[in-house]
């Protein structure tokens, strides 16, 4: 008798509880029913700014700073800087740049870091859809030589990117290119050069002319 009216006092304060913080419904949800994403104010949230104010996050866009992230450069390379760089300059600049990462000669830290630098035969002739665990490189895998200059400028080192001159992009480029035996261990890159230099599979390569909201086949 006892257990009984413990169980039954129990249930009496648990609904009483449940009315007082639902208005009542008995599902503990009617406080927020009607609301929407729409009515929700950030600021208003405990320990925010305050009810229809923002976080003082972020700043306006200043043009200058603006264009020197808007430094992509395409598949023609119309957009390649002024500058030149050398294979030997380029091979200095890996050895303290980019090996801690990549491997001294190139042969990557898989998965963290990819190969960079090689031509495993048995990956010539682009058989990467039989066969994906052969190597994708520089050398055998990269359809433009302007978007590898791109790429470098961009993202590279990857402790600090965006932090190599135009020259020395351009050195790096004509580093890796050349240990991919792609062109000569004498050349020199510059913007016209650069353009002029054609990937070996390049043409197994696909423009991506899907639109926005289509999906990926």
């Amino acid at each position: 008798m006892r257990r009984e009216m413990l169980c039954l006092t129990v249930l009496t304060l648990c609904l009483s509880a449940c009315n007082k913080t639902d208005g009542g419904s008995g599902f503990g949800t009617s406080a927020t029913s009607g609301a929407s994403f729409a009515d929700y104010d950030a600021g208003a949230v405990p320990g925010g700014p305050g009810a229809k104010k923002a976080y003082a996050l972020g700043h306006a866009v200043v043009d200058s700073q603006l264009a020197t992230m808007n430094l992509d450069v395409g598949s023609d390379g119309t957009e390649l800087p002024i500058g030149s760089g050398t294979v030997a300059q380029g091979a200095a600049l890996y050895a303290t740049q980019c090996a801690q990462c990549h491997g001294k000669k190139g042969e990557g830290m898989v998965p963290a870091y990819p190969q960079l630098i090689g031509r495993d035969p048995k990956a010539e002739k682009f058989p990467f859809a039989n066969d994906p665990k052969l190597p994708h490189t520089i050398g055998n895998y990269w359809p433009y030589a302007t978007t590898l200059f791109d790429y470098i400028r961009r993202a590279m080192p990857h402790v600090a990117p965006g932090s190599l001159t135009d020259d020395q992009v351009y050195a790096l480029s004509a580093y890796l290119l050349a240990e991919n035996d792609v062109i000569a261990d004498t050349a020199t890159l510059d913007a016209a050069s650069l353009r002029q230099v054609r990937m070996p599979y390049r043409d197994r390569f696909v423009p991506d002319d899907r639109k926005p909201g289509s999906r990926a086949k």
